[in-house]
């Protein structure tokens, strides 16, 4: 005969000797069904489902299961937490139970977090974060907020562990408030269109404060994250495209940051004609993310930051096997030209590479960086320092490959000859310059050619510059300058970046005397 006692919804055998299977299955099965229920019409997932969906098979083992289970209505205190393997690699995971007070936070549930951040640093090994959270628990504020094991303690964890292990999020609902900052310290946060958001306040609290009416959408959404503010990394149609995200990001990255990336097996690029593709006249825009498809592995090319500061491409790939980070200017977006967004973009993946272990490869078709008023008040001087800050600070393997122009400080933002590049490659349609030839004429001839009235005399005269230009920054010469270090056909540079990547793998990483620099913020 089974009792059941009122205030903890514990089920007894024998007075003081709880049932533990029925307990552990009730706790497992989360919140009442008409939260599933409600989470099912939104294309929401349990939990444990995605838990189940993300890791190898029966490889989780959870911690903290019954975390204020005295209180009855707070299974698991609405996180789940524990170490799994996914590709036979172990990681450790966080997920809220949005099924359990909508996954709000309570002392046990901030305990619970920091405790599982602590085991992956301590053990070394990457921290997933599956984020569905409306954030914490106003009744429970001065049991979780303010104290040394308080909420503000997960930040610090996460900040301490940062480029020591991959943190990765998946955004399935909302990150409200304080806990917008768990994806923020996150190396990648894949977002699901539709559901997911992050906000510091709600649109009701941003009309009671600064009298803005607005909705979640255009506030906090995964498509304005993602595409407007950055700090979304990947929009995801659905739960599991979220989560394959999460699996293909950690691929490339080892489990710590004394280890080296993982390696796959070999494959050849899809056939791509790298000659025909760039246009002789840089005018002409072509689209640099086909261009780096046709280096790497067939398949390998996972682009980040794919709507966000599109002129600027971000990804890992694969040259014969061994993982790379991909850094190139799209003419087809803006002309390729460094803006605040892309510059800080750019920045911020060649840290994660440099922590990781993970050699760069820059492609360069870059006018240079934008000029005018309104980027000037958006600070473009300090975001073009931040990221040619990063470039020199990066001390993987890194080879700078010139495909058309790099102009101006976009060479130095583009890892050029004076930042330590292990190789600067150029193709035979490189130019490098300190800007382009009709800008150089203009600055340097303007009034000379202004004087000249007859037409046909100013524009042969133009020409007759324009030539001499050209002649004054030819690849040849460049080469022959030792600005460059080689000139590769383009079908030929594939296996020079693979054999240029072999040696230089092996490099002295040391950088500087000193305990960190001071980033242009």
């Amino acid at each position: 005969m089974s009792d059941v006692t009122p205030q903890s919804g514990v089920t007894e055998d024998e007075p003081g000797h709880p049932h533990l299977a029925d307990l552990r299955a009730r706790v497992q099965q989360g919140g009442a069904p008409k939260y599933h229920e409600a989470n099912a019409a939104k294309g929401k997932l349990f939990a444990r489902e995605r838990i189940r969906l993300l890791v190898d098979e029966d490889s989780f083992v959870e911690d903290g299961l019954y975390a204020n289970v005295m209180a009855g209505d707070l299974p698991a205190d609405g996180v789940i937490t524990g170490v799994a393997r996914i590709d036979g690699r172990p990681v450790a995971i966080m997920a809220n139970d949005s099924t359990v007070k909508a996954g709000s936070w309570g002392a046990r549930t901030v305990e619970k977090i920091i405790r599982i951040i602590e085991r992956a640093y301590d053990t070394r090994i990457p921290m997933i974060y599956l984020v569905d959270s409306a954030g914490a628990r106003i009744t429970d504020q001065v049991e979780m907020f303010p104290g040394r094991r308080g909420a503000g303690k997960i930040f610090h964890t996460q900040v301490r562990a940062s480029g020591s292990i991959p943190q990765v999020c998946a955004l399935f609902g909302p990150s409200a408030a304080g806990g917008a900052y768990i994806p923020a310290f996150c190396d990648f946060v894949s977002m699901v269109d539709g559901n997911a958001s992050m906000y510091l306040g709600s649109p009701r609290m941003v009309e009671m404060v600064v009298r803005e009416k607005t909705t979640l959408e255009d506030m906090g959404g995964a498509r304005m994250h993602c595409a407007v503010s950055g700090v979304g990394h990947h929009l995801a149609k659905d739960e599991p495209e979220a989560l394959n995200a999460v699996r293909s990001f950690l691929s490339y990255l080892p489990a710590n940051w004394e280890q080296a990336p993982p390696r796959a097996e070999p494959r050849d690029p899809k056939p791509t004609d790298l000659r025909a593709m760039v246009p002789v006249s840089e005018r002409v825009a072509f689209d640099m993310r086909k261009y780096a498809r046709g280096l790497l592995d067939e398949d390998s090319f996972f682009e980040i930051h794919a709507l966000w500061a599109k002129e600027l491409t971000v990804g890992f790939g694969r040259l014969d096997g061994h993982p790379v980070g991909v850094v190139a200017n799209n003419p087809m977006f803006k002309g390729g030209v460094l803006f605040v967004d892309s510059a800080d973009k750019a920045a911020r993946f060649i840290q994660l590479c440099d922590a990781f272990n993970v050699p760069l490869l820059f492609l360069a078709d870059v006018p240079g960086f934008m000029v005018g008023t309104a980027v000037e008040k958006e600070g473009i001087i300090r975001h073009g320092a931040k990221m040619i800050s990063a470039v020199s600070e990066a001390t993987v393997p890194k080879i700078s490959v010139i495909v058309r122009k790099a102009y101006g400080a976009g060479l130095y933002a583009m890892a050029g000859p004076g930042f330590d590049p292990d190789a600067t490659i150029a193709l035979p349609t490189a130019k490098i310059a300190v800007m382009g030839a009709e800008a150089a004429i203009n600055a340097v001839y303007f009034n000379k050619i202004a004087a000249i009235e007859d037409e046909a005399e100013r524009q042969a005269y133009v020409e007759r510059l324009r030539e001499e230009y050209e002649a004054d920054i030819d690849v040849v010469r460049l080469a022959g300058e030792l600005v460059v270090d080689t000139i590769v056909e383009p079908e030929e540079l594939r296996t020079e970046l693979i054999r240029r990547f072999a040696d230089a793998s092996t490099k002295d990483r040391s950088f500087s005397r000193r305990r960190h620099g001071v980033t242009p913020v």
